[in-house]
């Protein structure tokens, strides 16, 4: 051997910059719960967001048979009545529209005492207007007002976004709200929502989502992918924009290598077919979404977004089917990776990771109740 203590002190020297930017730009999953999917509701109508649990059951009593297995029901039925929305966000944007400053500083107060009566989903949080000149100053003084209001835990969804300089003033806006309020540093985060293409590819030819995230210095949560906006922009006709048509999967395959390993996570989507109408267009929609939501659950996107009480039956359905269908599989490779047997698939530490994850997951939404291992044995693998 003719490498000394020096030339390791050396190399270690070298790389020492680099080493500090991996640990901080790519930290690795975030842990606990994700929730798989957002609930937007306008904020003149978010008092009936406990509604939504009682309607999803009766649309499936109204429209049989059920869009899901009769070995799910069960499940999916319980999960309506206890735990109907797991995240939920009070629009400001799109859903709500463009309001005089007295209707939307009246409407940010009446959501507040809408959620602070009664019990609220694990998740929660607003969608301001976006960072552009026109709705700039309304966003700033909804945030304002709903935080002077409400000082439980919320994330606030950034909509629009088109480059890293917006991001890095609304790290700044956060700041700033935080020493105002006297709340701890790091309290604020955001989710960024992708809905430009110049939010995945910038004019200098770089993947901009990559620059959100670092212009984000740690407060991004989530990007959210806005299927009709992006689509819009991007050209295509409306008749085709959808969450798997081509110029959706280009985009989503690049938020997914930009966010990899950063603890950043992702939301798909929604689908504007709703399960409305006459039986078969209920049933055409149901078929449809459930389609859409296994087909994201299958390409790593474990979040979506939902638009109509209706749709949440085959959210949950598509979810569990998800987990359930690869339990045994994936419980049986990860015990015979730990037990060092190879059983015709070689795993490597990567994959034992992915396995745990898989788990968890199933075991947080409730798609799984027994998966042969520990909640804490599960989460050693990460």
């Amino acid at each position: 051997m003719r490498l000394s203590d020096d030339d390791y002190a050396a190399l270690d020297g070298r790389l020492a910059a680099h080493d500090a930017f991996l640990a901080a730009r790519y930290p690795g999953e975030r842990p606990g719960r994700q929730p798989v999917h957002t609930v937007y509701v306008p904020a003149d109508r978010i008092g009936g967001f406990r509604e939504w649990g009682t309607q999803a059951l009766a649309a499936i009593d109204g429209f049989p048979p059920l869009p899901f297995p009769a070995a799910l029901a069960d499940r999916v039925r319980a999960k309506l009545a206890a735990e109907p929305i797991e995240d939920l966000r009070v629009d400001f944007e799109d859903g709500y529209g463009v309001r005089d400053d007295d209707q939307e500083d009246a409407a940010v107060k009446a959501a507040v005492a809408v959620l602070l009566d009664g019990p609220r989903p694990p998740f929660l949080g607003l969608r301001i207007k976006s960072l552009e000149a026109p709705t700039r100053h309304r966003s700033l003084r909804t945030l304002d007002l709903f935080l002077s209001l409400y000082q439980e835990p919320f994330v606030v969804t950034l909509p629009k976004v088109s480059g890293p300089d917006q991001v890095t003033a609304m790290v700044t806006l956060c700041e700033t709200l935080e020493s105002r309020y006297a709340l701890s540093a790091g309290t604020l985060r955001f989710e960024i929502q992708i809905e430009l293409p110049s939010a995945v590819l910038g004019a200098d030819g770089t993947a901009t989502v990559a620059r959100l995230i670092t212009a984000a210095d740690g407060r991004c949560t989530g990007l959210h992918y806005g299927t009709y906006d992006y689509s819009a922009a991007a050209g295509v006709a409306a008749a085709y924009q959808a969450m798997d048509h081509p110029v959706a999967d280009y985009a989503k395959a690049v938020i997914q290598a930009a966010a990899a390993g950063t603890g950043v996570r992702l939301s798909d989507g929604s689908t504007n077919i709703l399960p409305v109408g006459s039986p078969t267009a209920v049933h055409d929609a149901w078929a449809l979404h459930h389609r859409l939501v296994r087909r994201s659950l299958e390409r790593g996107f474990y979040q979506g977004w939902d638009l109509h009480p209706a749709q949440l039956p085959t959210r949950f359905a598509a979810t569990y089917a998800f987990f359930a269908d690869g339990r045994d599989a994936a419980t049986t490779r990860l015990r015979r990776y730990l037990d060092r047997q190879s059983g015709g698939i070689l795993d490597e530490p990567a994959t034992a990771r992915a396995l745990a994850a898989y788990l968890l997951r199933g075991l947080d939404c409730g798609a799984l109740d027994d998966v042969g291992f520990t909640r804490e044995e599960l989460g050693a693998l990460l």
